[in-house]
């Protein structure tokens, strides 16, 4: 199957944006159509703070034509609080409060690490294994739910799809190749994140996905991308695509995703970086 990339926004509710980018008048319920009217695709960082319920998944998923990719952000609880280690209910929590609602919208999964976490091959390992790479997998797993998702957890899906997981890390312990080695033999994406210098920035292509997000080149969560930037980002993307990119030469898909919200330059960003690689040759609306 062609490769293709999908360009989008780190969420999409931000009062700064509101008649800015979203136009005055424009009701917040709206606000989700708007943005999938101009995008692929949009990562959904509710997910992060706490466990969503079913119904909010469904009404995103008919917010959004059906070609509109979703991307879950995984829960902090389990990246941040139990730092993935004996996160087995966790994850069977995070899977029934309802991401599987999504259907064929379901997109990549993130797990975003804490900054001080280190590299640990054998708590990685294990938590890789646990991860379902289906939904039907996903299914098996939320059925083992605990009594907090009772009577309130999605159950049930609409085929069985793939499920690609990427790790966004921070700490220089992912840099060389023994992270990339585990990380490519689980079928994980490394996220190539743009921090401003903040955090490390991984290069290393280890899955089917390249999962990229972009923060800020100059300002962390501030600062716009100039047009040269966007250029450079899309010519990435476009080696990307087309496997001259990559160390097997085979192509990849590509999902990026704009976090630098807090000026709102992340959606005005976004479309640019989007008609960029809708012009590439190997581009895919």
């Amino acid at each position: 199957m062609t490769a293709r990339a999908l360009v989008g926004i780190s969420g999409w509710r931000y009062p700064r944006w509101r008649g800015d980018y979203y136009p005055t008048g424009l009701a917040q319920r709206r606000e989700l159509s708007y943005v999938a009217e101009r995008m692929d695709s949009v990562e959904l960082n509710g997910s992060f703070y706490s466990l969503q319920r079913p119904g909010s998944y469904r009404r995103w998923r008919s917010e959004a034509p059906p070609g509109f990719v979703f991307a879950v952000k995984g829960g902090r609880f389990i990246t941040h609080m139990k730092r993935l280690a004996g996160v087995e209910t966790a994850l069977a929590n995070f899977f029934a409060s309802g991401v599987l609602a999504l259907g064929p919208q379901l997109g990549p999964v993130l797990w975003q690490l804490p900054e001080r976490q280190e590299f640990d091959e054998a708590l990685l390992e294990h938590f890789f294994e646990q991860l379902p790479r289906s939904t039907s997998q996903a299914l098996a797993l939320a059925k083992r739910h605990d009594e907090r998702l009772e009577g309130r957890a999605h159950l049930e899906i609409e085929g069985d799809t793939p499920i690609r997981h990427s790790l966004e890390v921070r700490h220089a312990s992912f840099l060389g190749d023994r992270p990339a080695a585990l990380l490519r033999a689980h079928g994980i994406g490394l996220v190539i994140a743009d921090t401003a210098g903040r955090w490390v920035e991984p290069q290393a292509i280890t899955s089917s996905l390249v999962y990229v997000r972009l923060h800020g080149s100059r300002e962390l969560y501030t600062s716009g991308y100039t047009d040269e930037e966007l250029d450079d980002w899309a010519r990435r993307i476009g080696r990307w695509l087309d496997g001259t990119g990559t160390p097997d030469g085979d192509p990849r898909d590509v999902v990026v995703y704009f976090d630098n919200d807090a000026a709102g330059h992340a959606p005005f960003d976004a479309e640019r970086l989007r008609e960029r690689v809708r012009g590439l040759p190997a581009g895919r609306p």
